[in-house]
């Protein structure tokens, strides 16, 4: 009997081809090359809110864009809408608890948006970067700026936290993540807050280079450890 026959009759022999592909994968070559793991920890911003196809989100489309670049990196969705920097830093632990390699931390809209006085956002976000950076994963801090209409004084209290924060804890700082995007009406959705898909297209294209310092770090930190 041809050998793909006897395959095809015999299922337990297509199992174990399975495992030993499996095993080659895990324990070859090709461990080597295990995709780097980003984990992209925010809000509604991060989460996709509103958009209709989570293909178009922040960490599907930058995923896309990375790997476009020959970078092997899967981006983990750990968006939650309407997350603020206390919510972040509650369930911090267990979004760690999949070992990513790096952190996008994207948080801080929905404080601003609530008024939340902002040395309790500092206070919340500083412990978030300090518990990812304990074990020297890198961490990408996506600042974010206060609205307007809170006035002066609110924003100039809020907005120097994202800045503050990066060089406390000498790590990456991409300065404003709705860069380019916010208060543009054709990139917004109706609630104005909200990227459309080509909106976040521009956030990724804007966030990149910063990314891209994140993999770089992800690899020094692999070669060190080999």
């Amino acid at each position: 009997m041809p050998w793909w026959r006897l395959v095809a009759f015999r299922p337990a022999l297509q199992k174990a081809a399975a495992l030993c592909i499996a095993i080659t994968m895990t324990l070859g070559p090709a461990h080597a090359a295990e995709p780097m793991r980003i984990l992209a920890f925010g809000d509604s911003l991060t989460a996709g809110y509103g958009l209709a196809d989570l293909a178009d989100a922040f960490p599907a489309q930058l995923e896309k864009a990375l790997r476009a670049k020959g970078h092997n990196v899967i981006i983990v969705q750990g968006g939650i809408s309407g997350d603020t920097s206390a919510g972040g830093r509650s369930r911090l632990d267990w979004a760690l608890s999949a070992k990513p390699d790096a952190v996008i931390l994207e948080l801080g809209a929905n404080d601003a948006l609530r008024a939340v006085d902002p040395k309790v956002t500092e206070d919340n976000m500083r412990a978030i970067v300090q518990r990812i950076h304990k074990d020297g994963t890198p961490v990408l801090i996506a600042g974010m700026m206060a609205p307007p209409n809170l006035g002066r004084d609110y924003s100039d209290r809020f907005n120097p936290i994202f800045p503050k924060l990066a060089k406390e804890a000498n790590v990456l700082l991409y300065p404003f993540f709705l860069d380019g995007v916010v208060a543009v009406p054709e990139l917004n959705q109706a609630d104005h807050m909200h990227p459309l898909p080509a909106g976040v297209k521009i956030i990724v294209h804007r966030i990149l280079p910063a990314v891209e310092k994140l993999v770089a770090q992800i690899d020094a930190r692999r070669k060190a450890a080999q």
